[in-house]
């Protein structure tokens, strides 16, 4: 069995609830779903890149956007309650039963966050190559506000902080607290396979920083109005989408990742 370094998964289940046919809606002319297909292409540390999903449908506009669906996923592992843990483990399982190949390391590419770069990957992997003792890195950021400092919660009807309350003479001097944004996730595949959803951060993981003005995670209509906002304003760019602008990636060509 040959061992090969780093596979990219994008899971894309149907049957969103909040935004039916998130994974399919447009963003900048472009499923969403391709965003996080066109920034894989963009990274040369990712070798392989595959879409899990359950949905034929979802499928077909994958590989219209030169994404890879290897296999469907098992109706079991794309209901509400599936954690993602069991859909990456069975994605890696497919893949090197398909491959007869070994993989090193995993990445997690939410198709909710189109605003990575594919610099993000780049550090990500650095720092799981710098540190040994980490099993994975996670993408956070620091949110506009300090939850030591302002969260709250009811206590018998009464206001209790939701923290352990400190004496800050300034809100400054509050120790800070970041957000896991979802943006990605790098794991060692042997720590990713063996673990269950409850051991999966029991062992040491590092943090990777993203600015919080591109931690958007797309979960609502709300949300996408956000994303075009920031899109039609410059705020925020997608490189991939300067190729093309068009709903279903007008030139094909063959994928990198093809046999």
């Amino acid at each position: 069995m040959s061992v090969h370094s780093t596979i990219a998964i994008i899971p894309a289940r149907s049957g969103s609830k909040g935004v039916p046919g998130k994974n399919l809606r447009l963003l900048a002319g472009l499923p969403l779903i391709a965003h996080s297909i066109r920034f894989a292409h963009l990274c040369p540390e990712i070798e392989r890149c595959i879409v899990s999903t359950d949905s034929e449908e979802i499928a077909k506009v994958a590989r219209d956007a030169e994404g890879e669906v290897p296999f469907l996923r098992p109706r079991e592992l794309a209901r509400d309650s599936t954690p993602m843990l069991p859909v990456l483990q069975h994605a890696i399982r497919q893949m090197e039963l398909q491959e007869e190949n070994r993989y090193q390391l995993v990445i997690l590419l939410q198709a909710t966050s189109p605003f990575r770069l594919p610099e993000d990957v780049s550090r990500a992997l650095q720092v799981m190559k710098q540190d040994s003792e980490a099993v994975g890195v996670v993408a956070v950021s620091k949110p506009s506000f300090n939850p030591r400092v302002v969260c709250v919660e009811e206590t018998n009807g009464y206001l209790a902080w939701a923290f352990d309350r400190k004496t800050y003479t300034r809100r400054q001097d509050a120790e800070p607290v970041y957000r896991i944004n979802g943006m990605l996730y790098v794991w060692r595949r042997d720590h990713l396979m063996r673990s269950s959803v409850e051991q999966l951060y029991a062992a040491p993981h590092r943090i990777l920083m993203i600015p919080e003005e591109r931690a958007l995670d797309i979960d609502s209509l709300y949300d996408f109005q956000v994303a075009e906002a920031l899109l039609e304003s410059r705020i925020l760019q997608l490189p991939w989408c300067n190729e093309a602008h068009s709903p279903i990636l007008g030139h094909p060509r063959r994928s990198r990742w093809a046999e």
